[in-house]
């Protein structure tokens, strides 16, 4: 009976892992280009420097334990979280502007071009429905709110940044997706077309457009869907034109990768930075708030716009502490950076450096 009930339970498991959610593993072609980067090694992609998934002192028992039985109150707003509907739809693609949709899902335009980044509208960030929901008021916006999108860009292949049933209803918006190696893997499992799928490793550049380039750059995470692990590549962009310059940074931990790509692409006009869902017990792939700081200043970035937050409680602590803290703690620097902390569905103008924002989160 009991083996009868482990090839049951290795059965069910088997079959859900089908599910066309968790995307496809890289295979042939790509495969092979996968393994002559220089970040694939022994059969898995590795950060710069050695980044074990929890810090030192700590054990995933306990820390399951802990997410499971001591949960901190305040992990989900009792109230909705405040947001503006701006109508996408008629919205002058001449406008240099940025929209928020909680966590690290956006949409803007630049240079004429719209670009939409890590599209999350589920109401989910897990492969099991249901289980890590949005908050109340954080999902005001659906895939039927958006214009064409020009270029999607994807930095992980992680379920609270590549969702499928957003991708799914994206794909007759999407001109052209932009991601890391292997994960292009799951877009064509999807239906998309090959031709307008653009896998990067790091380091690498893409002319988008006359006056749009896009740099690929590391950062300290970790990739995959299902048990694979590591099988695609994590990344953050630097967004360039004329006259202006963006970091789109992905999930990361501290490490020197923040001063290197400020020595060599800084300063920047606006950098999008992690922070949320974070934990000591974690510091090495998600950020603290004072990681993000001291990001902030070796990525010579004049304004700061921290995400990964407000939507989806994936760690421990209360939904509003990473925009309090960061607040907080920048107010004691000697030179503060100017913080963008916008509301949901709010306009933020990318060029517009004196624009203030309500503090919704106190």
């Amino acid at each position: 009976m009991i083996l009868t009930f482990l090839i049951l339970i290795f059965l069910v498991v088997y079959l859900f892992l089908q599910d066309p959610r968790f995307g496809k593993a890289p295979a042939g072609e790509r495969l092979a280009k996968i393994q002559k980067s220089p970040n694939y090694k022994n059969g898995k992609f590795e950060n710069i420097h050695f980044t074990p998934q929890l810090t030192e002192g700590y054990s995933m028992p306990g820390v399951l334990y802990e997410f499971l039985f001591k949960k901190k109150p305040n992990r989900i707003p009792v109230n909705p979280i405040p947001s503006i509907k701006t109508d996408l739809l008629n919205l002058s693609v001449d406008q240099d502007i940025l929209v928020w949709f909680g966590h690290s899902s956006y949409y803007f335009q630049i240079e004429g071009k719209r670009f939409l980044v890590d599209p999350v509208f589920s109401g989910n960030a897990s492969p099991i429905a249901g289980t890590t929901k949005s908050f109340k008021g954080s999902d005001i916006y659906d895939v039927e709110d958006l214009p064409e999108i020009d270029y999607l860009l994807i930095t992980h292949d992680h379920y609270d940044h590549l969702d499928y049933k957003t991708i799914l209803k994206l794909k007759p918006k999407t001109k052209q997706v932009v991601c890391g190696l292997g994960v292009g893997a799951h877009f064509e499992f999807w239906g998309f077309s090959p031709e307008i799928i653009i896998e990067k490793d790091w380091n690498e550049k893409v002319e988008l457009d006359q006056n749009i380039t896009l740099f690929t750059a590391p950062t300290r995470h970790f990739a995959g869907r299902g048990f694979n692990r590591n099988n695609t590549l994590w990344l953050s962009y630097i967004l360039q034109t004329p006259t202006f310059k963006m970091y789109l940074g992905g999930d990361s931990g501290y490490d020197t990768h923040f001063a290197e790509i400020g020595q060599k692409y800084g300063p920047f006009d606006l950098a999008l930075i992690d922070n949320g869902q974070y934990d000591v017990k974690w510091k090495y792939i998600h950020n603290l708030p004072e990681d993000v700081i001291q990001e902030a200043k070796e990525l010579k970035t004049k304004r700061l716009f921290p995400v990964h937050s407000s939507k989806f409680a994936l760690a421990n602590h209360p939904w509003d502490e990473p925009l309090k803290r960061i607040t907080e703690l920048n107010e004691k620097e000697e030179n503060p950076i100017s913080i963008i902390t916008p509301m949901i569905g709010e306009l933020v103008g990318l060029r517009n450096e004196n624009q203030q924002f309500k503090r919704w989160f106190f």
